[in-house]
């Protein structure tokens, strides 16, 4: 008979079922890397070699530059030209030119840096993000982008430094030149003319001001119609979004000239005191520059309310999809009118050019209206609540910093730190929140999987 014990069975462990690693989103890239950005440039303007004076600048200070330099804004605390150094003036202008590329290739040139496979979904995100016409030369687009926002800004760069010259020891031009042309292209809005004056010194230079126009919309339409202009070259033959650009920049440009004019007419302070003919550039080139770059020609300050609240709705628009320009853009703008005009006209679908807008682009337009417009008008009671100027004032920076065009009354220098930080995270979301919330909602997107019975609201 045997004794002892039984002998256990041998326990093996299996080792569980491996978890896939997920690359970060598109969108979170965007975002992480704007932000890393930003810090980075926070910190290298915090240092005593960046200001004149030798002495560090205070981290609120120096976050407020960075963010509106990297968001593309140009709202200032301190005058550049007077409280930055030679090395300070380069970190903005590097911030600028980096934040431009940024925006403009969208996450295409964000992947291409993190060196990751591009799948056919982030494919189908970044056609959405930078307006591809064709989905397989994405990753294309932006190296073409990045060539031609180099040479735009070389020729901006050639004309301005000429006309600088006149003025300036050549090596001082060549510097103001550079830096010009790539804030202008970039619809940055910083500047190198000291006392806050933007350019107004050359209010009566046609020169000066019609190459800033010509950088500021050439960066505000966005590469992808430059080229469908230059390979289609009709009107006709181009694509829908290339229409829409086209005929809402043109109209705005000529309401925003004429509502100026209309309301600075008499205004001694800004356009009453010019000849017709400076009149009607300086309109001009503030209508152009008022709604997405942030120069002046004129004191803004001494603006009426009338042309504040027309540049108000100016910056709110901002300019196209895909470029440096900021605000709600031009293609939301046009999706609400010709959604109102299909509306009066009793139509169930929305259409333009012979074209049917998607449904989906109609909720998304909607969505970053509400998104923007909240961001606006919560920083603009934010800023009444905690500083001591007029609303009008409070509204007038709140929607420059959300628009991202950086045109001021002249209170930003004079705000607290409390504003300041406010401004700058305003400015961070109207950068980034449209087009991250376009990101999210184009990789969301989904057939229902049943659909509620409908039921109507009263309107009106």
């Amino acid at each position: 008979m045997r004794t002892g014990r039984r002998p256990q069975p041998e326990r093996v462990h299996l080792p569980g079922p491996a978890v896939p690693h997920r690359a970060l989103s598109p969108t979170l890239v965007l975002i992480l890397s704007f932000v890393l950005l930003d810090a980075v440039g926070a910190l290298a303007l915090a240092l005593p070699v960046s200001s004149k004076s030798g002495q560090s600048t205070p981290i609120v200070d120096a976050f407020f530059t960075a963010t509106s330099a990297v968001c593309l804004t140009g709202l200032v605390v301190f005058d550049t030209v007077s409280y930055w150094s030679g090395f300070g003036q380069v970190v903005i202008l590097l911030l600028i030119q980096l934040g431009g590329l940024g925006i403009m290739t969208g996450s295409t040139l964000l992947l291409l840096l993190v060196g990751r496979r591009v799948t056919l979904r982030d494919r189908l995100v970044l056609k959405a993000a930078v307006g591809s016409p064709d989905l397989g030369s994405t990753l294309e687009l932006a190296r073409r982008v990045a060539i031609f926002m180099g040479l735009a800004e070389a020729a901006g760069m050639i004309v301005l430094t000429a006309r600088f010259s006149l003025d300036y020891e050549l090596p001082t031009a060549v510097w103001m030149g550079m830096f010009h042309a790539v804030s202008a292209f970039n619809n940055a809005g910083f500047d190198l003319m000291g006392g806050f004056s933007s350019f107004q010194a050359f209010a009566y230079d046609p020169l000066v001001l019609f190459t800033l126009m010509a950088l500021i919309v050439t960066g505000s339409v966005s590469y992808t119609l430059v080229e469908d202009l230059l390979r289609r070259r009709r009107f006709a033959r181009l694509a829908l979004d290339s229409k829409v650009v086209i005929v809402t920049t043109v109209t705005l440009i000529v309401l925003g000239t004429i509502g100026l004019l209309a309301t600075e007419w008499r205004n001694p302070n800004t356009l009453g005191q010019m000849d017709l003919g400076p009149r009607l550039l300086n309109a001009l080139f503030q209508s152009v520059s008022g709604r997405t770059a942030g120069f002046s020609s004129v004191n803004i300050g001494q603006m009426s309310e009338a042309g504040l609240l027309l540049l108000i709705g100016l910056m709110t628009i901002g300019g196209a999809a895909g470029s440096t320009a900021g605000g709600l853009k031009v293609q939301t703008l046009a999706i609400f009118c010709v959604a109102a005009i299909s509306a009066l006209r009793g139509l169930s679908h929305v259409e333009v050019f012979e074209r049917r807008i998607p449904f989906a682009d109609v909720l998304r337009s909607v969505s970053v209206a509400f998104l923007l417009l909240s961001v606006m008008f919560g920083t603009a009671f934010f800023l009444n609540l905690t500083e001591r100027f007029f609303f009008v004032q409070d509204l007038f920076e709140a929607v420059s910093a959300t628009g991202t065009v950086g045109l001021s009354t002249g209170i930003t220098p004079e705000t607290g730190t409390t504003a300041r930080i406010a401004l700058a995270l305003t400015m961070l979301a109207g950068r980034l929140g449209p087009l991250a919330l376009v990101l999210a909602l184009t990789t969301r997107e989904a057939l229902p999987r049943y659909n509620w019975p409908e039921e109507t609201v009263k309107l009106g």
